[in-house]
């Protein structure tokens, strides 16, 4: 059973504020490849695309001297940590079942290693699916981030692969 659907997610103001930060279109193709690996490993898709969509909603923007410093933010980044209470308090507020945005907070929370060193960190099937479908969409330089895409389509691909989700959940309920 779905409690949230992307779309709510999506449209919520608070969604909408930390997305356009990290970057909506990186954010809809991760939970893309998110719903294909959930598919293909037989682990929810409605929490594996949830997670993918919010994964980066704690990023912030390091700057120095008024330009963008990857090292600088390499060097402090914490957007896991900041994305997944983000995506958890979100999550909730919209009503989703606690347990499931427990899951996805920490999917979020483990998506990357840039503030843990990865050898640390044994990752649960969602969790390695949320890190993956970010993995997929990399760019160097973090330029990933800064792809656009136009409002009308990014709700047009949310609404599809909401559809997409309800449809696998009818053929393989998990």
């Amino acid at each position: 059973m779905r409690y949230v659907t992307l779309t709510e997610v999506y449209s919520h103001r608070i969604a909408k504020k930390y997305l356009s930060r990290s970057g909506v279109a990186h954010a809809i193709t991760c939970a893309y490849h998110a719903f294909d690996l959930a598919k293909e490993r037989k682990v929810s898709v409605d929490l594996a695309t949830k997670s993918a969509l919010l994964h980066d909603m704690g990023h912030y923007t390091w700057y120095k001297n008024g330009r963008w410093d990857y090292n600088l933010y390499k060097q402090n980044d914490i957007h896991a940590i900041k994305g997944a209470e983000r995506a958890h308090k979100l999550l909730i507020r919209l009503g989703e079942n606690p347990q499931y945005a427990k899951d996805i907070a920490f999917a979020i929370l483990f998506h990357t290693d840039s503030y843990i060193k990865d050898s640390f960190i044994k990752r649960t099937p969602l969790q390695e699916i949320t890190k993956l479908a970010d993995e997929m969409d990399e760019e160097t330089g973090g330029l990933h981030h800064y792809r656009k895409i136009d409002e009308e389509k990014a709700i047009a691909l949310i609404k599809r692969l909401d559809e997409m989700i309800e449809e696998e959940i009818k053929v393989n309920p998990l």
